[in-house]
């Protein structure tokens, strides 16, 4: 009866296998789960507010680019299907690529201006010590903390053709020929001095983006390429730049988003002018809808303006999505 017995147990229960475990490794598998599982609960409801704030309107806007929906049909609640009439008369106005040219061109020096100015700014406050480099960096904060329409109202006076305080140094320093002229006659002119206006107030952002990268590079690489004899420059390209480039490109891809959606600069030194010269996608927008009560149409640019912004910026998402570690495949 024990041999019996013994049997059972060794044929039931094989040799080294301990009873429990299956039981352990089945909580490991649980726990497992769930550890998987926390990170999406937590990220779960601000998901939702930002398809409730973000992708709801989005859809709202391309659905009202397919209708026609003027001050009239707004107030009547009239929903009038007209498939791509929008988009057709958009497109098939000459007026809209010229503006979009002008659009990216006016983007693209802006942000150049405004990424290289705050790379060097940052540089810069590497080197500075004590109060010079408090100085620079309460200068950069205030620039940045002051609202746009009281810094547009500033630039306004600088460059103003009979008060403007730039055109009476230039003529104390010997440039007569700037004794009352007008640096918004031009459409070329008007996006200049818009452009820095909006450096002005853009570069410090990207300038402390830059400098927290800077700080986080080891001292020791920095005084292993002293020792070797680097130049300035060697130092930079091989100790700098390989931790500040994924935050430069950072910086690259939002300044391409905020510049290129910009209006209230734009609309509050000439409205677009002179003659409509300076109008951009958002200015345009803003006359199309607000002002010209086409909102349709206006959806319609709005969806064209997205679309030029995906390609505009998928170079730098894409370069953001492959940032590995501080490095850039």
């Amino acid at each position: 009866m024990a041999t019996i017995h013994n049997t059972i147990r060794t044929d039931t229960v094989p040799a080294g296998t301990s009873p429990p475990a299956p039981a352990r490794a089945s909580g490991r598998k649980r726990a497992g789960l769930g550890e998987k599982t926390i990170p999406y609960l937590l990220l779960a409801p601000a998901v939702l507010v930002m398809l409730v704030l973000l992708a709801w309107p989005a859809l709202q806007v391309i659905g009202i680019s397919f209708r026609k929906l003027d001050l009239g049909e707004l107030v009547r609640g009239e929903v009038v299907w007209v498939g791509v009439t929008n988009y057709t008369e958009v497109l098939s106005d000459p007026e809209f690529w010229t503006i979009t040219l002008r659009t990216v061109l006016f983007t693209a020096a802006v942000v150049a201006g405004t990424v290289v100015a705050g790379l060097l700014i940052a540089v810069l406050m590497r080197h500075l010590t004590g109060p010079v480099k408090v100085f620079v960096q309460v200068t950069l904060v205030l620039a940045w903390a002051t609202p746009i329409l009281a810094t547009t109202t500033v630039f306004q006076w600088i460059f103003d053709q009979q008060y403007g305080i730039l055109n009476k140094t230039l003529v104390k320093l010997g440039f007569d020929s700037f004794q009352g002229y007008s640096w918004f006659s031009s459409g070329t002119s008007t996006l200049t001095v818009i452009g820095m206006l909006i450096l002005w107030q853009a570069v410090p952002f990207v300038c402390f983006t830059i400098y927290a990268g800077l700080l986080q590079a080891p001292k020791e690489l920095y005084e292993a390429a002293a020792m070797d004899g680097a130049s300035a420059w060697q130092t930079f390209s091989t100790v700098s730049w390989p931790t500040i480039r994924p935050l430069v490109t950072l910086a690259t891809f939002l300044s391409v988003i905020w510049d290129f959606k910009v209006f209230a600069q734009v609309w509050a030194i000439r409205g677009g002018g002179p003659d409509g010269e300076s109008t951009t996608l958002p200015v345009l927008l803003y006359l199309r809808g607000i002002a010209g009560r086409h909102f349709g149409v206006a959806s319609a640019v709005a969806v064209l303006m997205i679309l030029v912004l995906v390609v505009l910026t998928a170079r730098y998402l894409q370069l953001l999505l492959r940032t590995r570690e501080g490095d850039v495949s």
